[in-house]
């Protein structure tokens, strides 16, 4: 018999591609609402036809967290559990029956599992938990774009588990260029909002606008309420990609040391300035950086960790600096170890038939 009361809420737009695949993970729930945004192919259509309430309504200005709450609203009052998720996400098998079984009367939101990229044998490379599962009339959506939910009173009780978890399954063609824009929209509203001065500066980077990208990531670090170590780190992290973007090699490592020290137990930052050193050609500095990256194997729960550091690349360019100091030993034990990580890299198979034949 079931406890709660669980209903599933979200926005769409054009995501008729994965509708079917989300409604399939997604029919565990007694309920189902979409907001439909002012989708223009056979999104609304799709899922009215699976049973799932759909509204519709078209924004002049939009922003996430404004559709996420219209959205919530949707949901009957007497919803004990608010299921948040995006239509390109799939819930594991038994999610209802898991989350059943950890909520109480006193729980207010879950946090869990997101498996954000994957392998080409679809095994989770990027993890990290959210929480997007909680009461209904104890929270609201804030931040206009990479919106994140809030809790309206003083205390909240928040539980995680492991006993199920979210893929993200998205369509990589999909145009996202509207994000730049609602980020500078947010920055020039709130310009001591740290959380969106980090994500404009990103942003930029992620545009090759890199000295947009350095003044932006600058102004986040001076941030009185810049406060969070691992995001701090990042921005140091893509300051130093910037000014290695633009040649400017000493700046590049100086950012990129910086990260290091913000945070040395993350594994993100030896691997970039070990990656700067082989690029540059101090192949023993790169050995050294990347040796202590491949110590560290404890991988961040949040949303900083990134596929680089925990797929092939360190013992890739390991093998590689060690193979232009001679060591060729170290370098056909990194290609192999390199290789046992992603077997299906043609160009490390390559370097190693020619390590062993060297």
């Amino acid at each position: 018999m079931k406890k709660y009361k669980v209903c599933v809420y979200a926005i769409c737009k054009n995501e008729e591609k994965h509708i079917n695949r989300w409604y399939e993970s997604m029919k565990e729930a007694d309920e189902i609402y979409v907001l439909d945004t002012g989708s223009t192919d056979n999104s609304a259509t799709l899922l009215k036809n699976l049973g799932v309430h759909v509204t519709t309504k078209t924004y002049e200005h939009f922003k996430f967290d404004e559709a996420r709450n219209d959205s919530l609203n949707l949901l009957p009052e007497d919803t004990d559990i608010c299921v948040c998720t995006d239509i390109d996400e799939v819930l594991s098998k038994n999610w209802r029956e898991n989350l059943e079984k950890i909520w109480t009367k006193d729980t207010d939101r879950v946090r869990y599992n997101l498996n954000f990229s994957f392998d080409e044998d679809g095994n989770p490379i990027s993890s990290y938990y959210i929480s997007k599962i909680h009461k209904k009339n104890k929270y609201k959506w804030s931040h206009r774009i990479h919106e994140v939910l809030t809790c309206t009173e003083s205390e909240e009780n928040i539980i995680t588990t492991d006993t199920f978890y979210i893929d993200h399954l998205p369509d990589r063609t999909k145009d996202r260029s509207n994000y730049l824009k609602l980020l500078e929209e947010a920055v020039k509203e709130n310009p001591l909002d740290d959380r969106d001065m980090h994500y404009l500066g990103r942003e930029y980077m992620y545009n090759n606008s890199w000295d947009k990208a350095i003044d932006t990531l600058k102004k986040h670090l001076n941030l009185s309420s810049s406060v969070w170590k691992e995001e701090r780190s990042a921005s140091m992290r893509y300051i130093g990609r910037c000014y290695m973007a633009k040649e400017d090699y000493i700046n590049s490592e100086k950012y990129y040391k910086l990260a290091i020290k913000e945070t040395p137990f993350l594994k993100e930052g030896y691997v970039e300035l070990g990656y700067l050193y082989y690029f540059i050609k101090e192949y023993a500095l790169a050995i050294c950086l990347l040796e202590k990256a491949s110590s560290i194997k404890e991988k961040s729960n949040t949303y900083i960790n990134e596929e680089f550091a925990w797929n092939e690349t360190t013992n890739d360019i390991l093998s590689i600096c060690y193979f232009y100091i001679g060591d060729k030993e170290k370098s056909i034990e990194n290609a192999l170890k390199a290789l046992t990580i992603n077997p299906h890299n043609e160009r490390i198979k390559t370097n190693y038939k020619n390590m062993l034949k060297s």
